[in-house]
């Protein structure tokens, strides 16, 4: 679903926004799907927690780090209407994607529960222009429902937050829990938010629940104050090559894969690179060769 441009003046308005069903219906199920090839099915999960460790030592042990074995999950990223939002958000056309993570969630792994903060502590060196120019586009793709059992993201609107300094960027356990708002909707579904907003995670309200979410963050290229995956450290994980191979040329250029008309292509490393990523087809690079 194309977001529409009153949801993205949202973003701008509030520091975020929802977008319920925003997937199609045959990608979401593909990657729900895959998710089993990197976690635990709730069923398995719940019948049997101590068999899974992983989970408790921390919040974030159920990370996971594009790329992944499968391609259903690698297509997240890069989906046509995600794209085309962060361009007409951050109202250009060369960016590039900095961060990707598979989040999984289980009630009673550990407490989920936040202070709100805000995310740019390690996504810039700096921190947010206040007039909206060099701002990163911070995402979830909801994998699950998410309703208020779930442990949903909660927010806070710019509006409650203007006068609150950007350093330090967490506030203490309880504050602005009375402004906040819970970013529940059906699995399929995006939420959107800039990284000076205040939000957090929060604990499930019920057992034997679980959230599945997809992070992916973008911002204008050119920036290298900004940001926080290395893609070229990445490229030897599984995952990666078949996910080069299927990609488009627009795609790639969203990691940082030199483009057409690069005067990195010549007949050499069109070979090579061929080579490397067998199948790829290079023709859109060799106009110029």
């Amino acid at each position: 679903m194309r977001v529409s441009d009153a949801k993205l003046a949202e973003v701008w308005d509030q520091g975020f926004t929802v977008v319920e069903n925003f997937l199609d219906a045959d990608t979401l199920r593909a990657a729900q799907a895959a998710l089993w090839t990197m976690h635990p099915r709730p069923e398995a999960y719940f019948a049997d927690p101590d068999a899974y460790p992983r989970y408790a030592k921390s919040q974030f042990a159920g990370l996971d780090l594009f790329p992944y074995p499968a391609w259903d999950l690698n297509r997240l990223p890069v989906y046509p209407d995600l794209v085309d939002a962060a361009e007409r958000l951050l109202n250009a056309t060369d960016i590039e994607i900095y961060k990707v993570e598979l989040w999984a969630k289980y009630a009673g792994a550990i407490n989920y529960d936040q202070a709100h903060h805000r995310d740019y502590g390690n996504h810039t060196l700096v921190v947010p222009r206040a007039d909206g120019r060099h701002t990163q586009m911070t995402t979830f793709i909801l994998l699950s429902d998410v309703t208020e059992l779930d442990g949903p993201t909660k927010l806070v609107p710019l509006a409650e937050t203007r006068d609150v300094p950007l350093t330090p960027s967490q506030l203490k356990y309880g504050a602005l829990f009375d402004k906040e708002f819970s970013a529940t909707a059906p699995a399929g579904s995006l939420m959107i938010y800039k990284t000076d907003v205040m939000h957090r995670g929060s604990n499930f309200a019920a057992p034997e629940r679980s959230r599945f979410a997809m992070l992916v963050d973008f911002q204008e290229r050119g920036w290298p104050w900004n940001g926080k995956m290395s893609w070229p450290d990445r490229a030897q994980r599984t995952g990666m090559v078949e996910a080069i191979i299927r990609m488009t040329p627009r795609e790639r250029d969203l990691f940082g894969w030199p483009p057409i008309g690069s005067d990195y292509w010549d007949a050499q490393t069109l070979a090579d690179v061929a080579l490397r990523y067998p199948g790829i087809d290079l023709s859109p690079y060799a106009g110029n060769v």
